[in-house]
């Protein structure tokens, strides 16, 4: 498994966490920064994702 794979996960967990304490405490901003967060994790484990795809290509599985 890709390292980009792991960060980009632990992205998405770190942005809804802080998107909901964004909702908790009526902080707009917060939450946007939390939606953002999510979005690049997710940007990342999909990269991670492909390295994955190519290095297995590679290795013939």
């Amino acid at each position: 498994m890709d390292k980009d794979r792991i960060k980009g996960s632990a992205k998405v967990a770190t942005g809804k966490v802080q998107e909901a304490a964004g909702k908790v405490v009526g902080d707009e901003k917060m939450k946007a920064e939390g939606k953002a967060k999510q979005v690049e994790g997710r940007v990342q484990n999909a990269a991670g994702g492909a390295k994955d795809a190519v290095r297995d290509a590679v290795k013939g599985k």
